[in-house]
């Protein structure tokens, strides 16, 4: 493996992970903020853009790295009893992550959303809908995982 120091992060994602592949081809381990399209634009259209089925590569493709502690339900537009809601766009929420709905303002703010719905008193999570596309292919990659179950 190598590690590029590449300086201060402004995207708020980790990186994007990509493994190259045996006769010139890669493949993205973890979406970040460099998408498939740049990635593409480098390294040739050769790769795909889809994490693996099967196998654990690096580090950040564990499920249970982002796990905030409590149950997580993607795709909601609206708070149910007991949920901290983060909101994205038009669905406010307790914490928005974008007013704008700007997915890159939304990447940079996931962590700090996350950190806040774990520690508030609600005992779950709802987050309300990201669009699957560009940098929020990434945030919904981290949000799927921490809505996976735990164990």
């Amino acid at each position: 493996g190598m590690i590029v120091d590449g300086g201060p992060c402004a995207a708020g994602l980790e990186s994007t992970i990509v493994a190259l592949r045996a006769g010139g081809g890669w493949q993205i381990l973890r979406p970040g903020p460099i998408t498939a399209a740049q990635i593409a634009e480098v390294l040739g259209s050769t790769g795909e853009a889809l994490v693996p089925a099967s196998g654990i590569e690096a580090p950040g493709q564990m499920t249970s790295h982002y796990a905030p502690g409590k149950p997580v339900r993607l795709d909601a537009d609206k708070a149910r009893e007991g949920e901290y809601l983060i909101g994205f766009g038009g669905i406010a929420g307790d914490f928005n992550l974008s007013a704008t709905a700007d997915l890159t303002e939304a990447a940079a703010r996931l962590y700090v959303a996350l950190h806040g719905a774990a520690d508030s008193p609600c005992p779950a999570i709802a987050v309300a809908p990201i669009p699957e596309r560009g940098i929020g292919i990434a945030i919904n990659d981290r949000l799927r995982r921490a809505a996976a179950p735990v164990g």
